[in-house]
């Protein structure tokens, strides 16, 4: 008998209601768990406490901006493997973003494609099998 698989979690944060609402339900129709945040601070205690399988946020934000957030989980014992997807608007391009000491493992310029959006949760999470059953 196979043991149960693990649903990965993934912590939203976006200061934009209909980002956050549109990532989770994306995300919930794939058959991940969601759970979200509407700035850096909430964002961190959440994932301390939650401890999400891969992060989803908005570079720019109220109280901690999305960097700032990421260095922040970095030097959290609990949280400094935690993978991390940038959302950032056009005009702040990749190159942009100071990745060093974070974990961001990848940045997409808004408006993303929920389909590219996808498939970073799923190679960050190790859930293939899972997208595969809901595709």
């Amino acid at each position: 008998m196979n043991a149960p698989q693990h649903t990965p979690l993934v912590l939203v944060v976006d200061d934009e209601p209909h980002i956050r609402h549109v990532l989770e339900n994306r995300l919930l129709d794939a058959g991940y768990r969601v759970e979200t945040a509407c700035d850096g601070e909430e964002a961190y205690d959440l994932a301390c406490r939650m401890r999400p399988d891969v992060l989803i946020t908005d570079e720019r934000m109220p109280f901690l901006s999305g960097v700032e957030l990421c260095l922040k989980l970095r030097q959290t014992r609990e949280t400094a493997g935690l993978p991390v997807i940038m959302l950032t608007a056009r005009r702040f391009a990749d190159a942009c973003i100071d990745r060093e000491g974070t974990n961001i493992a990848a940045v997409l310029s808004k408006p993303f494609s929920p389909r590219e959006m996808l498939s970073r949760v799923q190679d960050l999470s190790g859930s293939r099998s899972l997208l595969a059953q809901h595709a």
